[in-house]
């Protein structure tokens, strides 16, 4: 299988909140839209610092990471995030990596929003036994 990419928007979710409680206005809100890598092997979202400074995210603590060679690092992590996808939402932390490094849409996102990486098309797409709205499992 090769890699898939998707067309994800990603939203500072405290401006979210604030813009809720008219503190700013809705054109206020710190978004981007980005063709993300749709990563199942990894856990957590990954953004770069280029994307957090946009977004403006906070810094919440430090995490230990084990990359895909075995190798252990350290990434700031940030949030909280509200990830878009079509007609589904999930609110998450991200790790921070280096520079302009591309951004991941890991696992919890993907969980979150009842998202599916389609093998045969090569794409991300909303879970098609749940087509209007999100189904997560509870146990």
């Amino acid at each position: 299988m090769g890699l898939v990419y998707a067309d994800i928007e990603l939203i500072n979710a405290d401006d979210l909140a604030l813009a809720r409680k008219h503190f700013i206005g809705e054109e206020e809100v710190k978004r981007i839209h980005l063709n993300m890598l749709a990563d199942s092997g990894a856990f957590m979202m990954a953004i770069n610092e280029n994307i957090q400074q946009m977004l403006q995210l906070p810094f919440i603590e430090k995490r230990k990471v084990v990359l895909g060679n075995g190798a252990i690092a350290e990434f700031d992590t940030v949030g909280p995030i509200m990830v878009k996808f079509k007609n589904r939402t999930a609110t998450c932390n991200a790790f921070v990596l280096e520079g302009d490094t591309e951004p991941l849409l890991g696992a919890i996102p993907m969980e979150e929003m009842d998202v599916l990486i389609h093998p045969h098309r090569q794409e991300l797409v909303v879970n098609p036994a749940h087509p209007e709205y999100a189904v997560l499992k509870m146990k």
